[in-house]
């Protein structure tokens, strides 16, 4: 009995202004009948090659049979730009996609953030579904209605605030990654609490190395503080901005990695940021340093520590300047007074950030 009550509760849709997001088979089920309810003209799946691999066949096995073509795009964040999306749109004009179409983004972040621009631009617009296939997806970029892609090395310059009409997240498609793909979503989880609750920060603190990160509970819960800022701050004027906490360091180290020979996932440079991000709270804030070295502690004790020299640092500190938050010509950070205390807006001396790198360094 007690095992149907916690199922019932994990299985409950958390619902967003346009969307729901339903969990595991209650998906499938809802997915099924809106399909069968909106008689679109077209279905698209959008997969890159390794879900089409490795998730596409497991999606068909959950759903009800229905008619569909397949768009591809390559993998990874070096393919997330304007001649990805141009393939993609002819190959949806090729296809007869017209208005009454609708996408399913089955894949990680780079496909559902594509995927979701397409749709948003396609004929003006076009409805689309996220199904995503990782951990950093699932609690991440699947939910929230923002998508985009990249200029260059410039994470998510271009991009649009588009909802899905749904999300579908199922724990069974993150037995298809590797460790370091399910590490790399953790730090979205982790930031999620230290911006939003002590409860849950000080429980994935005290788990540290035997965390589950498949664990749906832990999941859900993310995804739910997630949505809750989301629904008080859709175009990010104020509180969602929360969600960029470890985001301006971490976005500026991604891009300087991205074409090196030793690239960083999206999480592994987050995970630096936040710690960069909590080093300059504590200067400028006073944020507990107990609470920093807590930080710091859990995440080296998840993600292996990146050397920076001088120049590296340099170079990424130059970066910033491309980030989304900035404004009037100014570099705006989050920084956190306390654990569920974000504040906005902050503009932060380079000598700060210079001694952060080098706290992480010690």
């Amino acid at each position: 009995m007690l095992f149907c009550k916690i199922s019932c509760i994990l299985m409950k849709e958390i619902k967003s202004k346009n969307y729901s997001i339903y969990f595991s088979s209650s998906g499938y089920t809802e997915l099924s009948l809106f399909i069968k309810a909106n008689n679109y003209s077209q279905i698209f799946i959008h997969l890159d090659d390794n879900t089409q691999k490795y998730c596409l066949e497991v999606f068909l096995k959950q759903i009800q049979k229905f008619n569909f073509n397949k768009i591809l795009s390559k993998p990874g964040e070096k393919n997330k730009n304007i001649k990805s999306c141009a393939q993609l749109w002819d190959k949806l004009s090729e296809l007869s996609g017209d208005r009454k179409s609708l996408i399913l983004n089955l894949g990680g972040g780079v496909v559902g953030d594509m995927g979701g621009f397409i749709a948003s631009t396609f004929k003006r617009g076009i409805d689309y579904i996220n199904i995503p296939t990782t951990l950093l997806s699932m609690v991440d970029a699947s939910v929230g209605g923002k998508t985009g892609i990249d200029l260059g090395v410039l994470k998510n310059q271009i991009g649009t605030f588009y909802d899905p009409k749904m999300v579908i997240v199922d724990t069974l498609y993150l037995d298809t990654l590797n460790e370091n793909e399910l590490i790399s979503g953790y730090a979205e989880i982790f930031k999620h609490s230290i911006i939003s609750s002590s409860k849950i920060f000080n429980k994935l603190i005290s788990a540290n190395t035997s965390i589950d990160f498949k664990n749906l509970q832990t999941i859900r819960n993310s995804i739910k503080i997630k949505n809750e800022i989301v629904l008080l701050d859709k175009k990010e004027n104020k509180e969602r901005k929360a969600l960029n906490f470890g985001h301006t360091l971490g976005h500026a180290i991604e891009s300087y990695f991205l074409k090196s020979k030793n690239r960083l996932l999206h999480g592994e440079a987050i995970a630096i940021g936040i710690v960069l991000a909590s080093h300059i709270s504590s200067k400028l804030f006073g944020f507990s340093s107990k609470k920093l070295n807590n930080i710091k502690s859990h995440i080296l004790s998840i993600y292996n520590k990146v050397l920076f020299d001088k120049n590296d640092i340099d170079k990424i500190t130059k970066l910033l300047v491309h980030d989304k938050k900035n404004s009037h010509g100014k570099i705006n950070f989050v920084l956190i007074k306390d654990i569920g205390k974000p504040v906005y807006d902050i503009e932060v001396d380079n000598n700060l950030i210079l001694k952060a790198f080098k706290y992480y360094s010690l």
